[in-house]
């Protein structure tokens, strides 16, 4: 399989020049300059859509810096060719991320983006020994290579960059700022106690962003990718020609994520179009405007995994790349009444809701639309019909992958909110043999949480091993032992006694008996009970779930 792909990779160039697979997103720099008069264009998408490889490609095309005719060579955009003559490499180009410059207090955040704003310098350091640069603007340059600059140094620092690059170029700069709202999140998330940590970085960031964008003479135009779009806070305020895309609008709704055909294609040449249903099932899904799209970071990284083995199992690479606490947030908000449409979403089903895409950090939480809103711009949620139009649309769960994270929520809210009384009645009913009112309470458990009625196999096990934590026993899920894995091993060393269980999930009610009797042969035939030694009680237990049902058989012939 000589296919290959750059998993993690958002230099463009760096992709072209390894001959990764590429899906060609060029058109968008056409569209974007030829077709729009925007001075500033804002696109806020989830994480992980393929935006800062998007700036990168757009930085490669345009910068003075760069030769790139090669990496471009057979790409969409250079159809246009006169267009191509007139803008590739013919352009100064400051590009600035702010993904790193976040921290759980305002000073290292601080920090960390006055290193952010000194790497950019060092990395165009050349410009302050230019005969015509200001001596002045130098100054400050220098002192933002060291970290030293002041706070006026720091909000001012882009517009007096742009301002050197104009000066040693000769031609006004464009501007691109990826992950621009990243500090404001992590501010907002951790201001729970209002130290003042979101005010302080709401007054950094929008100097910095009120200088670069507003009245600002060296600016040729400006790019900027976030996740949501911040509104009230006058950020953006008094930019002229100021528009922004978000995944409500149809728009440039192509150009983040893989269309269906290009998936198609991309399967095609990895050889693995066997693995298209598996693939549309668990990463297909989104709506962006009026595009169907996947997303990108998932299917690029299990195709690395077939690459490696040819049977690999699609899992979730989403999950670990963004803050998944809102949900568990927004769910545990008794005031807004929301697990019923919880219910309705886990089960496949649609709900319908007010949706707004300007939103502003420090009121995410004010209200239920903007909370179901911030689950739509960050990708938890999608529309349901790419033609509804209005504030009031259809939403639902985008695919297997993201169902996933809502099941982890509610396993994590069952455990967090688990009635102790009944979890040592369970407890009390498993070291007694009482199989029957073991599965009675674990029933009974299932009632408590969120009604779920697709539920996969892995959710059960998670279920379970959430019902026997926090209650003084050593509960392992999934660990070696025998010549198999058990899903639940509980041990009580103080008392030298041990349970083990092996849970199924079966198709119906009539098979609950048939499936624990199953589970009960695993446990055998895979010796779980090998290697627990000195224990002078194992107890062994098959347990089968259907829907909010549980059966439970003990194995007597162990």
């Amino acid at each position: 399989m000589s296919f290959t792909v750059g998993v993690g990779e958002a230099d463009f160039a760096a992709l072209r020049k390894e001959n990764s697979y590429y899906v060609d997103k060029t058109e968008i720099i056409y569209e974007l300059v030829h077709d729009t008069k925007n001075k500033v264009t804002l696109f806020t998408r989830p994480r992980r859509f393929g935006k800062t490889l998007m700036m990168s490609m757009i930085e490669n095309f345009f910068s003075v810096r760069k030769k790139s005719e090669s990496i471009f060579e057979g790409l969409a955009i250079t159809e246009h060719e006169d267009f191509c003559k007139e803008w590739m490499n013919q352009y100064p180009v400051l590009f600035i991320s702010f993904k790193d410059a976040e921290a759980d207090e305002f000073d290292v955040a601080y920090a960390k983006l006055k290193t952010v704003i000194a790497d950019v310098c060092k990395g165009i350091s050349d410009i302050s020994l230019r005969e015509n640069v200001n001596s002045f603007d130098v100054e400050v340059f220098n002192r933002l290579q060291a970290q030293t600059g002041t706070n006026a140094d720091i909000q001012n620092s882009l517009k007096m960059i742009m301002r050197m690059m104009n000066a040693v170029y000769g031609k006004k700069v464009i501007l691109l700022i990826d992950e621009y709202d990243v500090p404001l999140a992590k501010a907002s998330e951790k201001d729970t106690a209002k130290n003042g940590y979101y005010s302080k970085m709401l007054d950094v960031i929008k100097g910095i962003m009120s200088t670069a964008l507003k009245d600002n003479e060296f600016l040729q135009f400006a790019v900027i990718t976030g996740c949501l779009r911040i509104a009230k806070e006058s950020i953006f305020t008094g930019t002229n020609n100021f528009a922004s895309y978000s995944v409500l609008d149809e728009d440039f709704s192509d150009y983040f994520g893989f269309s269906s055909d290009e998936v198609d294609a991309i399967l095609e040449a990895a050889d693995r179009t066997d693995k298209a249903d598996i693939i549309k099932e668990w990463y297909d899904g989104y709506i962006f405007g009026n595009s169907y799209v996947y997303c990108p970071w998932d299917v690029i990284n299990y195709l690395s995994a077939l690459k490696k083995r040819k049977n690999a199992k699609p899992k979730n690479y989403w999950k670990n790349t963004s803050h998944n606490g809102i949900l568990l947030t927004f769910v545990k908000r008794t005031d807004f009444k929301v697990k019923g449409k919880f219910e309705i979403l886990m089960n496949s089903g649609t709900i319908m809701q007010t949706i707004t895409d300007e939103l502003t950090y420090d009121t995410l939480h004010s209200s239920e639309d903007n909370l179901w809103s911030v689950l739509l711009m960050t990708g938890y949620i999608t529309k349901a019909d790419a033609e509804e139009e209005g504030e009031t649309v259809s939403l639902k769960i985008p695919n297997r992958e993201i169902a996933s994270i809502f099941e982890d929520t509610v396993v994590k809210l069952f455990k967090e909110t688990i009635d102790t009384g009944m979890q040592k009645s369970m407890m009390e009913a498993f070291w007694n043999k009482d199989a029957e009112e073991a599965g009675r309470i674990v029933s009974e458990l299932l009632w408590k949480t969120i009604s779920y009625n697709d539920y996969h196999e892995d959710y059960y096990h998670a279920f379970l091993a959430g019902a026997f934590v926090g209650i003084g026993y050593e509960v392992e899920s999934n660990k070696e032992k025998g010549l198999g894995r058990p899903d639940i091993l509980l041990k009580d060393e103080d008392n030298r006694r041990a349970i083990i269980i092996e849970a199924k999930k079966s198709d119906k009610e009539a098979d609950l008996d048939k499936d624990c009797d199953e589970a009960m042969d695993q446990i055998i035939t895979e010796k779980y009970a090998e290697g627990l030694y000195g224990y002078e009680q194992i107890l062994c237990y098959g347990v089968a779930f259907f829907q909010k049902q549980a059966k439970v058989k003990l194995l007597t012939n162990e």
